[in-house]
């Protein structure tokens, strides 16, 4: 079976960053509801230079792209931002269930998504995945109390300046695990 074609690191940090980068821009400039146009059209754009560029796409940037593209469309049609906030929010909630809903079938399903870039014990496996379930999680309650006391603005901000650092750290505060639970490397 042929190795599938990975995007450069740098290239899949601009398509996973860049488009919220541009939902805080047009935020700043033009107000949630460009913004959210802006996004929409940066996600879609940043799935067709992933897929020509490697030929497949993973499921979580489709499910988030799909999620995007239904609640923002909700909120410019019926121009109401309340449905672009809760789009984190369902999706967080997804990721961490689906994770969850894995797990109780005896899949760690981070397994199947980092196979290729981590290789763990099946108990690594578990806790990786257990880990990033509760932090999905911890994130939709985030994003809850955040929206629903501070302003838009606020809250565009907080998804470029506290999300993405919270989420690069608690990737970073994994790196222990993934070193312990190594394929070849002894407990």
């Amino acid at each position: 079976m042929a190795t599938k074609k990975q995007l450069n690191p740098g290239l899949k940090l601009v398509l996973d960053i860049g488009p919220l980068i541009l939902f805080f821009v047009a935020n700043s400039k033009y107000g949630i509801y460009v913004a959210t146009g802006a996004f929409m059209a940066a996600i879609l754009v940043a799935l067709a230079v992933s897929y020509a560029m490697t030929r497949h796409l993973a499921i979580m940037p489709i499910v988030t792209a799909v999620i995007v593209v239904i609640f923002g469309g909700l909120t410019l049609v019926l121009h109401d931002e309340l449905f672009i906030k809760l789009k984190p929010t369902i999706i967080y909630i997804l990721f961490g269930g689906t994770l969850v809903a894995g797990l109780a079938f005896g899949k760690p399903l981070l397994g199947m998504v980092f196979d290729s870039v981590f290789q763990l014990r099946e108990e690594g496996w578990r806790k990786l995945t257990w880990r990033w379930a509760i932090f999905f999680f911890v994130l939709a309650i985030l994003n809850e109390i955040v929206w629903r006391t501070q302003t838009t603005d606020f809250w565009v901000s907080f998804k470029l300046f506290g999300v993405a650092p919270l989420t690069f750290l608690f990737a970073a505060l994994q790196v222990p695990l993934l070193n312990k639970y190594s394929i070849g490397k002894k407990n």
